[in-house]
């Protein structure tokens, strides 16, 4: 624990003056982010970061996440040639790099792009204030979660998938995002009704806790402990923001965001 509350101190550190810049600091943050995320989803999978797959992997992230202007294709056209791509190159090795690993790549790239890509648009258009919001959210549930489950949890939440998440840490979590929001609310209002921040408070807190039963799933079907090991204490970026990749594209398209 004494581990995980230094490197969370440092992370913060590290994370909000680049949050608080915005700009293209702040976006050649979240690109550095979204790429070690995409590599170590990869690395579970065992496709090395070097590979062709891997190298055309990173372009297309980088593609989503709108680092690489287009001048005559729109990004799906670019998505299908990405798909063209690596079929094409499971012919030319011989099935040394499969079909299920062409669909690995294509899924984990836009799971990933995607949800740096909102993480962008959310400080840049929408703001500090709307970042701040999700962002407390996420972690009182995940303090409610913890600290709830451990002193009420007794039935499993998902054992085969998460043995130490209980159902009371998961409505704990929930309740504490509440109070968080309410609080956040009084402080910084929203120009959406106190009741209608609430029902999007639960909406945020259960897909933030989907999306970290989602990570889990990775690791247990993959059989690894974290998905790395650049957090000590709390593993890697996908450890750390699985809640936030599935939350925000969540918001946006409810249009709260």
């Amino acid at each position: 624990m004494k581990q995980r509350i230094q490197t969370a101190i440092l992370a913060i550190i590290v994370f909000l003056p680049f949050v608080l810049i915005g700009g293209k600091p702040f976006e050649i943050f979240v690109y550095i982010l979204a790429t070690i995320g995409l590599v170590e989803l990869m690395r579970m999978r065992e496709i090395g970061k070097y590979s062709v797959p891997a190298i055309l992997a990173i372009a297309l992230l980088w593609l989503i996440l709108g680092s690489i202007p287009i001048f005559w294709v729109t990004k799906s056209e670019v998505i299908m040639l990405f798909v063209l791509l690596l079929l094409s190159y499971t012919v030319l090795v011989k099935n040394k790099f499969t079909f299920d690993e062409a669909g690995f790549i294509l899924l984990s790239t836009i799971y990933i792009g995607m949800g740096f890509f909102f993480l962008i648009e959310t400080r840049q258009d929408a703001g500090l204030i709307f970042l701040f919001y999700v962002l407390l959210v996420i972690w009182a549930t995940d303090t409610g979660a913890y600290f709830g489950g451990k002193a009420f949890g007794k039935r499993k939440l998902w054992p085969k998938i998460s043995p130490n998440k209980t159902i009371e840490g998961a409505v704990a979590g929930i309740i504490l995002a509440c109070v968080v929001a309410i609080v956040f609310y009084l402080i910084e209002p929203f120009s959406d009704s106190l009741l209608l921040v609430i029902g999007v408070t639960i909406l945020v807190s259960i897909s933030g806790q989907i999306g970290d039963l989602v990570e889990s799933a990775f690791k247990r079907h993959y059989n690894v402990k974290d998905s790395g090991n650049i957090l000590p204490g709390h593993g890697g970026i996908l450890d750390r923001l699985d809640s936030l990749l599935f939350v925000l594209p969540i918001l946006h398209f409810i249009h709260f965001i």
